[in-house]
């Protein structure tokens, strides 16, 4: 059975029942990179450089495959940094790291590949013995824990407290909260956050964009959940608010993707803060044009040079 980050335990088949995703509430702080190593990004551009890179090659060489493959890459390699130190930052070595949380993440995924045929981006190529060591290096980081808890986990739980009557709604708020979890992940202040407390931040974000008027009542939802801490949801969420802004441009995307008309995410389309959000939703007319910002996202550089 393939490895889904939405459902990481076999056992969890309702995930959005209090009681069948409560242990992964209980669990996930053994699974995230350690404050130490928060710390130490914060206060060293080498650390932060290390990091960067290292996405930057994850992001290249998973570039065929799902953008949760990439995630999930990435979460072992924070999870290896942090127990592993590097005193130097050679390109040959990073490079290595990183196909090596690819080529463990394609395992996990169970999908087919090949190790010559993940390295065709250009740059040094290496042998399934090359790499064998450094996967085992990188296990031993993990605790042999490879079935990551990550905020995906938790999205559904949190989707089902605001009790949407219509599908394609719901569609949308988990698809534009998928987008802005898959950015957050290069965020080194997003680090420091437990990933039940990332995916609630992210989607209150969401919900902020395509459902303002409604967003008091999602934000009050989520924070009497007996699971979440207040402070750290609001640190978390102001967060992912700058994260958000800069994909901005992403609503339109989910709005033709999920088939809802583009007026139905408008900001300004909404006429009474008192309706239930479905019945004011499905009713809307557009009183303006959905508003178009044009903000680049950041992209981290590799320097191979160095």
């Amino acid at each position: 059975m393939d490895f889904d980050l939405e459902n990481p335990l076999p056992f969890s088949h309702d995930i959005t029942n209090a009681d069948i995703i409560s242990p992964l509430f209980s669990i996930e702080t053994h699974q995230m990179p350690s404050k130490t190593y928060h710390r130490n990004l914060e206060n060293s551009d080498f650390h932060i450089t290390i990091r960067e890179t290292t996405i930057s090659i994850i992001l290249q060489i998973s570039h065929p495959f799902d953008s949760f493959l990439s995630y999930l890459a990435i979460n072992y390699l924070d999870r290896f940094l942090c127990f592993h130190y590097l005193s130097e930052g050679k390109p040959w070595i990073l490079r290595l790291i990183a196909v090596s949380c690819v080529s463990l993440a394609l395992k996990m995924r169970r999908t087919e590949y090949s190790v010559t045929g993940i390295q065709q981006d250009g740059g040094i190529i290496f042998d399934t013995e090359t790499i064998k060591p450094m996967e085992f290096l990188i296990l031993g980081g993990l605790k042999w824990r490879m079935r990551s808890i990550t905020a995906f986990a938790f999205i559904n739980f949190f989707i089902s407290l605001f009790k949407f009557k219509h599908l394609p709604l719901q569609q949308a708020l988990k698809a534009r909260a998928t987008e802005i979890i898959f950015t957050a992940q290069n965020e080194i202040k997003i680090l420091q956050f437990k990933p039940s407390i990332i995916s609630a931040s992210a989607l209150l974000s969401a919900s902020h964009e395509l459902f303002p008027l409604q967003f008091p009542c999602y934000k009050t939802v989520v924070l009497n959940c007996s699971y979440v801490h207040k402070d750290d949801l609001l640190n978390c969420y102001n967060v992912m608010q700058e994260i958000a802004k800069e994909g901005y441009e992403s609503v339109l995307d989910i709005a033709s993707s999920t088939s809802m008309p583009v007026n139905v995410l408008d900001l300004h389309s909404w006429s009474s803060d008192n309706e239930p959000i479905e019945d004011t939703l499905l009713n809307a007319n557009a009183n303006s044009s959905p508003r178009q910002e044009n903000l680049k996202r950041r992209k981290i550089i590799i320097d191979y040079n160095s």
